[in-house]
């Protein structure tokens, strides 16, 4: 039977009551190093309970295939292994082509799940072309109310103004829930962000999603679908200043102002470890974003998008069951380097779809001589220029972010976020 969910709660009745629940089982939280891979309690006679399965039915947006449940490989001859189930643990996990939008290879990737910060592709889908760079916003003491308990902050301060720039890069970088508040502020409210949310997500033909927070905070009936989340990634890189934030790997963030009248600034990098590296794992070559996440749970969520000559690729995975520090990184990274290694080697299981009207009116503007749609058609709508933007921007930041210092108003994990109702 195909999942069921109940009428999702409505946001402010969400932020009303999850801090509570937060603050209840904080007894639980889990070591900053696993963060947001809480352990299974055991059951009557000390036996873990037994891992959730995947729907029999799912969603076939994109193909019959990508609805059913297991691995989906189509290999031609010469075609390199997948990795074996002890090496790929995750519940749900794509691979896809970033400018053709082919699924090279899939498990369960409609399985609905929570999606932690990685819906926060989505909130910059949707928030982010409407404000330029350079405006400024003082943020007022109301904007940063109703975050969850245990949120990822980038230390934003009420009474002090800040760029959206500024802004963004605590969403991209830091995976700061205040910043998302702070941008939700600028949109109207959080209730109004999350409606335009779910209407983007309708747009971009991504059925499997229902957002409650628009930081992806957990909180009932709030899911997504690794296909989801590619959807999302893909949306948002053809958009210059989101691959600029999902790409920079460490940044300077404005602080307070000294008695010289002179603001500060600290340094914030990404907790994306496979743009940023971390001590048990290096930098993915070619890697230009995207967006990770971490919540109780959602376990570990990771969307990617790297280049290897001509051949850009998008990986998403879901929740890995093996708990070791970076897992979700490393199981990335293997995707990564099967799907570089499989080019032309597989035919496409599936196909990660246009947004609604998207192809139409592309094919129209080229057809009318318009060279910028031609070229973006040829390119599937990704060409050339994003990945070098992306890939040296992340690289030129990393360079000059080897001594960082990131301030809070509340501690939080060095990983940025996670463990039991913490997000990042």
């Amino acid at each position: 039977m195909p999942t069921t969910f109940c009428a999702p709660a409505s946001p402010s009745a969400v932020r009303a009551v999850r801090t509570v629940a937060a603050l209840a089982s904080s007894v639980l939280l889990v070591s900053p190093l696993f963060a947001g891979s809480a352990q299974a309690a055991p059951v009557d006679g000390g036996q873990p309970p037994k891992a959730p399965v995947p729907p029999a039915k799912m969603s076939q947006v994109g193909g019959e295939r990508l609805g059913q449940a297991g691995v989906q490989v189509q290999p031609r001859g010469g075609a390199p292994a997948l990795p074996d189930a002890k090496e790929l643990t995750a519940r749900s996990w794509i691979v896809s082509d970033a400018d053709s939008g082919e699924v090279l290879a899939a498990k369960n990737p409609h399985w609905q799940l929570a999606p932690a910060s990685t819906l926060k592709m989505l909130f910059a889908d949707t928030v982010l072309p409407k404000f330029p760079k350079t405006q400024t916003y003082k943020v007022k003491p109301t904007d940063l109310a109703g975050m969850g308990a245990g949120s990822s902050l980038v230390g934003i301060k009420e009474n002090l103004t800040y760029t959206v720039h500024d802004l963004w890069l605590g969403v991209f970088l830091r995976s700061g829930n205040d910043a998302v508040h702070t941008l939700s502020a600028m949109n109207g409210g959080t209730d109004a962000t999350v409606k335009e949310m779910q209407k983007r997500a309708v747009e971009l033909n991504a059925t499997d999603t229902h957002v409650i927070t628009p930081d992806g905070y957990d909180a009932p009936g709030q899911v997504s679908s690794a296909y989801d989340l590619s959807l999302f990634a893909r949306a948002g890189l053809k958009n210059a200043d989101f691959r600029e934030y999902c790409s920079t790997a460490s940044a300077q963030f404005p602080g307070d102002t000294g008695k010289d009248g002179k603001r500060a600034t600290f340094g914030i990098q990404n907790t994306n470890r496979l743009l940023s590296g971390d001590y048990d794992i290096k930098p993915y070559p070619g890697i230009a974003g995207v967006k990770n996440g971490s919540t109780t749970n959602a376990g570990s969520t990771f969307t990617g998008v790297a280049q290897h000559g001509g051949r850009k690729l998008l990986v998403t995975v879901m929740n890995p069951e093996k708990r070791q520090h970076n897992e979700a990184y490393r199981e990335a990274a293997k995707l990564f380097d099967w799907g570089f290694a499989a080019d032309g080697k597989v035919a496409p299981v599936g196909r990660l779809v246009e947004a609604k009207g998207a192809e139409k009116e592309s094919d129209k503007d080229a057809k009318n001589g318009d060279p910028q749609a031609q070229a973006a058609l040829d390119s599937g709508g990704l060409g050339g220029p994003w990945a070098v933007a992306g890939i040296g921007g992340g690289a030129v930041a990393l360079l000059g972010g080897l001594a960082w210092l990131v301030r809070r108003r509340r501690p939080a994990p060095a990983d940025g976020g996670g463990g039991r109702r913490r997000r990042k």
